[in-house]
């Protein structure tokens, strides 16, 4: 017997590997849906693409300069920047408006949706005005919010190269323009000499908004890929490194959180922020950020946090903060021996791009989606479909308490686990079925020369080679690494397979995209997105998809009267809100007002749940909130399908 077990000892890892080795070959042989039924899935959706305005005046370039270390890989140091986001900045009670990052002008636009009333202002670039910069930044990313709380939709823009600014609107303002925007430091004190900006050279491509502390105020997250060097000035030699390791990269950026503090209203006003660098533990605030989502999870009106980390474990925090304190703590999925641990929460090896939130089996718990690298015959990892599997709310709390995340990987047999160089994600009921899907941007530099395998000679290298970037190979202007990948489009089938229907849709066009933003555009009911491209230009999808269900649409804002102004106020957006809706079949439906999930894509603050075809009459709705006083409250409501205007004060009332 002694024997039989020291034997089994030994064959144990062989076994094992027999074992994922047959379960990999099982998944790839799930049965997929025929064409006939690919067809009648993809007959339920409809997108017409669209052209979005952009400014003129800019010279347009192809590649960034960069710093001279890295000239030879000057392609993959530009390969990221393209962002969009949709949101009411105008106040008309539409999300009809986009803040974009265009690489080709390396500017954060503002500009109206395209169809109806496009012609509402005219496109303009955000101006910084008299605050201090440089020729060696560019911007990354924009995400709206009602930052000193008057009432109308501010624009935070992080960039590589300088600290952030916020664009708060000026009531007095007429219509939106460059001058209807007051920028303003987000880190006070900027160094400058002689009018340039000489202060801390941060290189951002993550961030969030949300109250971390509970006192009823958005606090800002903002996750720094590079550590603080000049990445884009070609002027000097040095100064930068690249990531020590594949997967275990923990010399990135350092991370930040700035707590709400106090703001002012009016043309000349002011936000502030207490700037704190200490929250996370020093591994998980140096990791390289590309993605960043922020979700009450478990009940508790305070928001747990993701981190979509390159060359490394992505992390997961749970929310333990106090009005006034911010404290989160890290929790990890449970390994079992035939999960491999790159699939296990906290201890991926992967390339982290970006994430979503959504219920994708209305059990009312969120499930995550997180896109990694999963290219056949270069790097082939595979997208995160993390699964609930807690009990209930109560159940999930409990588990977070003890450092556990609860979620299991379900992206193989989902149909979801491959598509490419992955970067945003956003999971919408894009045709009111009752059912999330998923649209994935994909891709990574453009070219005619593949360097594929010179990119897997890397990933295989000694990892004290990888900190200097003599060793990398040669990614310059003509080079191609997934260059052709396309969009994706993951809609559920009858068997709860998902099948990608973007080639169907017209949406699989080869040129890579990065952001994704979502929203009803138009009120009729029904999402439409925009897209944001690396060095191509961004394309608005218009949702035409035929007999759509019902739906809940609710605009949910903070009941204090805007300030006084003619520029229009959209009203303050109750950043975190849960909504929960429960139908007499059973099902549970989701959603809260996002703060901004992913990559370099925002969804809007709007609230939009798809509710499928059989549904006549009010919907039983609860909503749950916290106040400005940082009070939680809750309310239930019958509601009927469309969209409502909800102001949340101590109670839920409609306008």
């Amino acid at each position: 017997m002694t024997a039989t077990l020291g034997w089994l000892r030994r064959q144990l890892p062989g076994i094992v590997a027999l074992v994922l080795v047959t379960s990999v070959f099982l998944i790839a042989r799930l049965p997929s849906y025929s064409a006939a039924e690919t067809e009648n899935i993809a007959s339920k959706f409809a997108f017409k693409p669209l052209s979005i305005s952009l400014p003129s005046g800019f010279n347009q370039q192809t590649i960034r300069k960069v710093n001279k270390d890295y000239e030879h890989i000057d392609a993959w140091i530009s390969s990221v920047g393209a962002a969009i986001a949709m949101n009411d900045l105008d106040g008309d009670g539409l999300s009809n408006d986009l803040c974009l990052v265009d690489t080709r002008i390396d500017q954060a636009v503002v500009t109206p949706t395209p169809g109806a009333r496009a012609d509402r202002y005219a496109p303009f670039a955000l101006n910084p005005g008299t605050l201090p910069m440089n020729d060696h930044m560019a911007p990354m990313g924009c995400v709206p919010g009602d930052y000193n709380e008057d009432g109308r939709i501010d624009l935070l823009v992080y960039m590589w190269g300088r600290t952030p600014i916020l664009y708060l609107a000026k009531p007095s303002a007429t219509k939106l323009s460059a001058y209807a925007y007051e920028p303003t430091e987000l880190v006070p004190g900027a160094n400058s000499t002689n009018g340039k900006y000489t202060g801390p050279q941060w290189n951002t491509n993550a961030a969030t908004i949300a109250d971390f502390d509970g006192d009823g105020h958005d606090d800002i997250f903002i996750g720094n890929y590079f550590a603080d060097g000049p990445v884009l000035d070609s002027t000097v030699s040095g100064g930068v490194h690249m990531n020590h390791s594949m997967s275990q990269g923990f010399n990135g950026g350092e991370d930040y959180f700035f707590r709400w503090t106090g703001a002012t209203t009016g043309d000349q006003s002011k936000v502030t922020y207490q700037c704190l660098d200490n929250v996370l533990p020093k591994d998980s605030s140096k990791g390289w950020e590309l993605g960043a989502a922020s979700n009450d999870l478990d009940g508790d009106q305070l928001p747990e946090l993701y981190l979509a980390n390159d060359f490394g474990p992505d992390r997961m925090f749970y929310n333990r903060s106090t009005p006034g304190h911010i404290k989160l703590s890290p929790v990890e999925g449970v390994r079992t021996p035939l999960v491999p641990k790159s699939k296990v929460v906290g201890h991926d090896s992967f390339k982290g791009m970006g994430l979503d939130f959504g219920d994708l089996n209305h059990d009312g718990i969120y499930d995550m989606f997180v896109s990694n690298i999963t290219t056949s015959w270069g790097i082939e990892e595979s997208n995160f479909q993390y699964m609930s599997t807690a009990k209930n709310q109560a159940d999930l709390r409990a588990k977070l308490r003890d450092g556990q995340a609860p979620w299991v990987d379900k992206s193989g047999p989902s149909g979801t686990a491959w598509s490419g160089w992955g970067w945003d994600v956003k999971m919408e009921d894009f045709n009111n079925a009752g059912e999330l899907s998923i649209a994935q941007a994909t891709g990574f530099v453009k070219g005619q020369i593949d360097r594929w395998p010179q990119l897997q000679e890397l990933a295989t290298a000694n990892d004290q080679l990888l900190q200097n970037p003599f060793w990398w190979p040669n990614a310059q202007a003509g080079d191609d690494i997934g260059g052709n990948q396309t969009l994706h489009f993951f809609a559920k089938g009858p068997t709860g397979r998902y099948v990608d229907l973007a080639p169907k849709l017209g949406l699989a066009i080869p040129i890579p995209t990065r952001g994704i933003a979502s929203g009803d555009s138009d009120g009729d009911g029904l999402v439409d997105f925009a897209v944001a491209r690396q060095w191509g230009e961004p394309v608005f999808y218009q949702n035409q998809s035929p007999a759509a269900g019902a739906f809940l649409g609710l605009k949910l804002t903070r009941d204090a009267t805007p300030v006084a102004g003619t520029l229009p106020a959209a009203g303050s957006p109750v950043t975190g809100a849960q909504i929960t809706v429960k139908l007499p079949d059973g099902r549970c439906f989701i959603a809260r007002v996002d703060g901004s999930s992913g990559h370099s894509g925002r969804r809007t603050t709007d609230v939009h749940i798809g509710l499928g075809q059989n549904v006549t009459g009010p919907v039983q709705t609860h909503i749950q909130w916290r106040d400005r006083t940082g009070q939680v409250h809750d309310q239930d409501l019958s509601l009927t399908t469309g969209w409502h205007s909800l102001v949340l004060g101590q109670q839920a009332k409609e306008k």
